[in-house]
């Protein structure tokens, strides 16, 4: 919810049925804006022929943990498929990653995998070493990012193909950082600075809806990656083997605390703010900045297209904060299936096809890790993201998800923070909490 950025190369390419579906539609601007990523390549030449496209009809299951970008995804993958491989039908199950795919996997690993599993590149650090993930094989990696393989690779074996990829760190309103000459903040006082001014000015600071105890978990290990895994990256392991704790380690009380600073300056309703209402308040300037990631894009866009922000790292302790990068959609195949050359179909399907990649990066609003393929909506942050990446400020926060996994742990520490800030316990008791989970804190 990260490490050094080994793949800061990943910057120049991200600049520039039984049940046919389960969420809701959506549609983008793609089908008008493809010539420019169309490549030298045709597609007979940069597909391997799996011979899957005149096979007997095929059913593959397909469990999707989706983030609140992706609802509609599998509408778009249907369509392509029927055309280019009629005979496949995917059967899709679609849940909330951050609440549902943990559990379904546990189900599953009790009467057998779905043949695809669309989750974060994390969830391979948790299955793969279990044995029940097929390698994903090296013609459709090719096609991807070299960083996209990082995170996936355990033993010399990619088990996973990275999709997409989301930012996370602090988005602004550029129209009024401008009008208030604030500047974007490099350490926590000039952050108060800005807030104080907000306060002074009638403007709430932070756009937040703490009623999504995911949110809390999710800027907590933004905090954490810049406070503590930036500085200590092997935290987590300390953690389980007793050298470090919550209650003692002020690095990740910081990191909480954090939390209390948003709190104390954002909307009083915020444990009653639904994201949506959250994200308009801050496109019509009720808000200045608000702690989040690339999910918050489409909202912003929806709401207004011509909104301006931009994106900055939270300020850490020393001053030397990195934006947060974070792979996210991830397919993973059962090592298991009956259908490995349908699977491989539906493989080559979602990384041949530029018109159906476009189509979900831009409605996604996310950035792309396939090769020579880039999302062509309109993104005032970019630039953000392209300075940052350019002077290697880029943090992966894999890293921290490995170190201390987000089902069981980071996700239940949440609603503690929640509880505290709300004063239905202590701040000291939200630590020991965490400290109790420390079983819970890691996937093997």
């Amino acid at each position: 919810m990260k490490r050094k950025f080994a793949g800061i190369l990943l910057a120049s390419a991200m600049f520039s049925g039984i049940l046919s579906g389960c969420g809701a539609s959506g549609s983008s601007d793609a089908d008008d804006q493809t010539e420019q990523n169309s490549g030298t390549e045709t597609d007979s030449e940069a597909q391997k022929d799996t011979g899957s496209s005149n096979d007997e009809a095929v059913t593959l299951t397909v469990l999707a943990g989706q983030s609140t970008t992706d609802a509609g995804i599998e509408d778009m993958i249907d369509e392509a498929l029927a055309e280019k491989y009629p005979n496949i039908t995917l059967e899709w199950e679609c849940v909330d990653w951050g609440n549902d795919f943990q559990p379904k996997m546990q189900q599953y690993l009790q009467s057998g995998l779905p043949d695809i599993m669309i989750g974060k590149a994390q969830d391979v650090a948790t299955y793969a070493p279990q044995g029940v993930l097929a390698e994903i094989d090296s013609t459709y990696l090719d096609r991807g990012l070299d960083a996209a393989r990082e995170n996936v690779t355990i033993d010399g074996k990619t088990y996973g193909m990275v999709y997409n990829a989301l930012y996370q760190g602090v988005y602004y309103n550029k129209d009024l950082f401008e009008e208030n000459n604030w500047q974007v903040p490099q350490t926590i006082d000039d952050l108060q600075k800005i807030i104080d001014d907000c306060n002074a000015k009638g403007i709430t600071p932070f756009a937040s809806h703490m009623v999504d105890t995911w949110s809390i978990g999710n800027v907590t290990m933004q905090f954490m990656m810049n406070d503590v895994f930036n500085k200590i990256p092997d935290w987590g392991d300390q953690f389980r083997d007793g050298k470090a704790s919550f209650a003692d380690s002020e690095e990740m009380q910081t990191a909480y605390k954090y939390n209390q600073l948003i709190y104390e300056n954002t909307f009083d309703n915020t444990f009653s703010t639904e994201q949506t209402d959250c994200d308009a308040k801050m496109v019509m300037g009720e808000a200045a900045m608000k702690v989040s990631g690339s999910w918050s894009i489409q909202n912003f866009l929806d709401i207004d297209e011509n909104f301006n922000f931009g994106i900055f790292p939270f300020p850490n302790q020393t001053g030397d904060s990195k934006l947060i990068f974070e792979p996210n959609i991830t397919i993973m195949t059962s090592a298991q299936t009956e259908h490995q050359d349908a699977v491989n179909s539906v493989l080559d399907l979602l990384t041949s096809d530029k018109d159906l990649a476009i189509e979900i990066y831009n409605y996604t609003k996310t950035a792309s890790m396939l090769k020579d393929i880039s999302p062509t909506f309109e993104n005032p942050s970019q630039t953000d993201i392209d300075q940052y990446a350019s002077e290697g400020n880029i943090a992966d926060v894999t890293l921290g998800n490995n170190q201390l996994v987000w089902g069981g742990f980071q996700e239940e520490n949440a609603k503690d923070v929640a509880a505290w800030l709300q004063g239905q316990e202590s701040f000291e008791d939200a630590l020991k909490a965490s400290d109790g989970r420390k079983e819970a804190s890691s996937a093997n």
